[in-house]
């Protein structure tokens, strides 16, 4: 069984269209259950139920309504995965449906008409509304024009218009003949949604290297957008595609955590559970110029476009710390924070800048609607087991001495001891700190022996009486 919101009236029509904005980029799948106590129009809009007023802490009076007002256990309704799991987090689950298209969301539990903040032109914003307002008619259905929208013909507009109209009641009538809990519908796969979301007049090819997917993009193309059917091109050379277009590469690069800058300077990514942080580094940038203050700006400011580049390559979301090197100058504190603020004007991923504090730290929250590309390839490390570093040589050698001493009184009469370690850890009990096995020698009355065994882990050993 399913519980969930049920459209609440207090759910501000802004607060969906700011919903609808920051899904424009989201590829998450949309699961839905059959609702069976409302027709398959009524689906997922809003209830006419009253809510009860309650108290909150401070005794002020709240319109808020609890879940046990809005759903009853065993009720069916269409709901919708608004955020994929990530990490120990579940999926965040919503009764406003969204339906991405090309240039539009389409949002039947909203009502209303409205357009990405990225498109900042007030002429442009009130050309889409009146083009989407014209052509919705009476429906009352909701839309949202993507970033992608702006500057299109009203063509394009109308045509996405129809195509989510048709999905949206595709989606009803296969609903209604589903048993709850059940799929109702998806997000296309990965390669149709890149297409969706990505392909413009400026990509010159596409490229498969699969005959079956090679088919299913022309197909999807062909409905979407004709007139890119020509561009479609099957891969057929021996060598891999990726590594023909040195993507491969640019994966490798993507996962090491210090990224150099074409000036010489570089950037330092580190992912922990709680943020992101990106440290800014001078390296071998020396500069044009006799200004220390001025070389600085410019490590700064060239290191803001690979950062740029970074986050949306990486996928890296949620709260993101990037330490600049720090300026004296408030101008040029400025100056920085203006360009970061351009470079991530480019990003479709929703952000927010914080300006920078007392310590030069800056921080960026940015909208984490997948794992991240080190989450989904990688995995923690079985040896250091995710902490990033093992204990020093020394300081396992001096363990193997405490763990000695502290279980001596338990050592029988034989004459030799056997140190079975890691192969460095045995060197450098024998070439850098012979002085321990000197002492535990002395305070054993026993002859030790080391065993050198590739097959341990650094950090493992074992004494054995021989």
């Amino acid at each position: 069984r399913l519980t969930g919101s049920d459209g609440r009236e207090s759910a501000p029509v802004r607060k969906a269209q700011d919903q609808a904005e920051v899904d424009e980029s989201s590829s998450g799948l949309f699961f839905f259950s059959k609702e069976t106590r409302r027709s398959g129009s009524d689906r997922g809009r809003k209830t006419d139920r009253p809510r009860k007023t309650r108290r909150s802490g401070n005794g002020r009076a709240s319109n808020q309504a609890q879940i046990n007002d809005l759903l009853k256990e065993g009720q069916e309704i269409l709901v919708q995965v608004a955020k994929e799991p990530i990490g120990r987090k579940g999926a965040r689950l919503t009764s406003h449906i969204a339906l991405p298209g090309r240039y539009l969301v389409f949002m039947p539990t909203v009502g209303r008409v409205g357009v990405s903040r990225q498109i900042e032109s007030e002429r442009e914003r009130n050309r889409l509304k009146d083009v989407v307002a014209r052509n919705r008619g009476t429906s009352g259905n909701g839309f949202i024009v993507r970033t992608a929208g702006e500057g299109q013909p009203a063509e394009d507009i109308e045509a996405d218009m129809n195509y989510l109209t048709r999905l949206w009641s595709k989606v009803g009538k296969r609903a209604e003949k589903m048993k709850a809990p059940a799929l109702v519908h998806s997000e296309p796969g990965l390669v149709e949604r890149t297409i969706r979301d990505h392909l413009t007049d400026d990509f010159t090819a596409i490229r498969v290297d699969s005959e079956d997917v090679y088919e299913r993009v022309v197909e999807f193309v062909s409905a979407f957008n004709p007139d890119f059917v020509g561009k479609v091109r099957l891969y057929t050379k021996d060598r891999p595609i990726l590594d023909a277009f040195r993507v491969t590469p640019e994966i490798e690069h993507a996962l090491e955590s210090k990224v150099w800058l074409k000036s010489g300077a570089y950037i330092v990514i580190n992912q922990t559970e709680a943020l992101v942080a990106i440290d800014v580094n001078s390296g071998k940038f020396v500069g044009n110029t006799s200004s220390l203050e001025d070389t600085i700006t410019q490590v700064n400011i060239n290191a803001i476009q690979e950062i740029g580049r970074q986050l949306r390559l990486r996928g890296l979301g949620g709260i993101i710390i990037i330490d600049f090197i720090d300026m004296e100058e408030a101008k040029n504190r400025h100056k920085v924070f203006d360009v970061l603020h351009r470079e991530l004007a480019k990003d479709k991923i929703p952000s927010r800048i914080l300006r920078f504090n007392d310590f030069g730290l800056v921080a960026i929250t940015r909208k984490r609607d997948r794992s991240s590309l080190e989450k989904t390839l990688c995995q923690p490390c079985f040896y250091c087991e995710g902490k990033g570093m093992t204990k020093s040589l020394r300081t396992i050698a001096y363990s193997i001495h405490g763990e000695v001493r502290k279980n001596r009184r338990h050592f029988g009469k034989s004459p030799e001891l056997l140190v079975r370690c890691h192969p460095q850890v045995a060197e450098t009990l024998r070439e850098h700190e012979p002085e321990v096995i000197e002492e535990i020698e002395a305070m054993t009355g026993k002859a030790v022996a080391i065993q050198a065994d590739p097959l341990l882990h650094v950090e493992s050993f074992s004494i054995i009486e021989s």
